[in-house]
């Protein structure tokens, strides 16, 4: 993997699989091995995170995603990417249902192989104050 290509992965990867709501894409992008570490929470296998992120793509009506700024380490072996999503509440937080709109903020710090593959991702959310925007508190 030449050094200077690991944020177009990460990129293409966000393009691919989250603006165009395709779970299965992320076959290509990720190794077998491949964990998610999001919410404290380990999702470990590549068929695990198919299906994860096919579950939370169906708790989320008009889905949007952008990347905000994407950015890799000297060696690219890490990226650092933030990025929002934004669409209506079918669930995803609290597993209530009442199709409100909210707006989520991340961060992803991405283990990149050598062979371009995904390794790892450490999402961070604000999660917290999206689910209490969604209550009413």
């Amino acid at each position: 993997m030449a050094v200077n290509k690991a944020v177009d992965i990460v990129e293409s990867f966000w393009r691919e699989v989250w603006q165009a709501k395709d779970p299965q894409a992320a076959a290509r992008f990720v190794a077998e091995d491949f964990v998610i570490t999001s919410g404290g929470m380990d999702i470990v296998g590549r068929d695990a995170f198919i299906q994860w992120i096919g579950v939370f793509l169906s708790k989320i009506e008009d889905f949007e995603f952008s990347s905000i700024e994407t950015f890799q380490n000297a060696e690219g072996t890490r990226v650092a990417s933030r990025w929002k999503l934004a669409g209506k509440n079918q669930g995803f937080i609290g597993g209530r249902t009442c199709n409100s709109p909210f707006e989520m903020l991340g961060t992803a710090v991405w283990e990149v192989r050598p062979d371009g593959l995904l390794a790892h991702n450490w999402v961070e959310r604000n999660a917290l104050e999206v689910h209490r925007d969604l209550i009413g508190l």
